[in-house]
């Protein structure tokens, strides 16, 4: 009884946080037409500090969308445009001679903001993708022998477009791992692509204004932290991860062909601190099985390996995630 009463409590605590997650939505969908799944990841990204990678061909609102988020928050935002020729330095900062001073100066680089859009963080080479990543761990960088904290809050919003091969270098496995969602932008609908022309061609320019402060989103993670969640839903997080490792105990044994590796620890750590976002988005104290199914393919898409017999029958880690979600027993 004193369980569904902390439920009770905290259910309206939630409401009463989670109103400015309206207003943000709101906000976002007087410059973004549609788009409701990515608006939604990229607050789930903000409300858990977990860097998101949005990966879909040009033109779908993505650099769009993260800049209008940036631009409702009243934080500091910069864009990075990764090309080939980029340098690390040009990333985190470096060392500059002042001849006035007569030494040398440390000069930071765009890294060190709230909000990092990595613009086609695919076209740059190894080096660079590793110093961002570095950053985006550590939430720290060195430049000569000096370390300094990156600001807080501090989200990198990455984008790759998926159809160019040529001048681009494939993220590696292990360094996607470091964002915590991998979102999948897909066209809009007709009678959304219908809206996105008359907004363009009446030159309708919605000016966006800071909805809310970094104090405000500081006090919403800490709710988001609240959120409740059962011992039965922890044991379906740990299921459907433990069955991308091992499908053939949980009865997708056709799988075992097609998986290379299965999701490490930190996919059921994202998976269970996304769930919590996505109920507090959904203005509820509890975690829900939906709410992780809402999550799963985002948070498990880019930390599944496939072998080259799943590249040879076009399978993907989208199809395994969905026959695992939808074998693995709902609690």
């Amino acid at each position: 009884m004193a369980e569904s009463v902390d439920i009770r409590a905290l259910n309206e605590l939630i409401e009463q946080q989670s109103s400015f997650v309206t207003n943000l939505q709101t906000g976002m969908a007087q410059v973004i037409v549609g788009q409701k799944h990515l608006v939604e990841s990229l607050l789930i990204g903000l409300l858990s500090d977990g860097h998101v990678l949005l990966e879909g061909v040009p033109g779908l609102a993505k650099t769009q969308a993260i800049k209008t988020l940036a631009k409702l928050v009243d934080a500091k935002f910069s864009r990075i445009q990764f090309t080939p020729d980029l340098l690390p330095a040009d990333v985190i900062g470096t060392m500059i001679y002042s001849q006035k001073e007569e030494k040398f100066q440390v000069e930071k680089g765009p890294v060190f903001a709230n909000f990092v859009l990595a613009d086609e963080i695919n076209r740059a080479p190894a080096k660079v993708q590793s110093a961002l990543l570095e950053a985006m761990q550590e939430r720290q960088v060195t430049i000569g022998k000096e370390t300094f904290l990156l600001p807080s809050p501090f989200l990198v919003l990455a984008t790759q477009n998926p159809i160019e091969q040529e001048g681009t270098y494939p993220l590696p496995e292990a360094q996607v791992d470091r964002f915590m969602l991998k979102v999948i932008i897909d066209y809009p609908k007709q009678d959304e692509e219908k809206n996105i022309i008359r907004m363009n061609i009446n030159g309708e320019k919605n000016d966006v204004k800071p909805l809310i402060t970094t104090k405000e989103i500081f006090e919403a993670r800490s709710v988001v932290r609240q959120v409740y969640i059962d011992e039965k839903i922890e044991q379906y997080i740990t299921d459907i991860v433990f069955a991308t490792r091992f499908p053939e105990k949980y009865g997708v044994e056709e799988l075992k062909d097609y998986i290379e590796f299965g999701g490490s620890p930190r996919a059921s750590i994202n998976l269970a601190i996304a769930s919590r976002a996505y109920a507090f988005i959904k203005h509820r104290g509890y975690v829900i099985p939906e709410d992780v199914r809402a999550v799963a393919h985002d948070v498990m898409r880019h930390r599944i390996g496939l072998t080259y017999e799943a590249e040879a029958n076009n399978v993907t880690a989208e199809e395994i995630v969905s026959k695992i979600i939808n074998k693995v027993e709902v609690p």
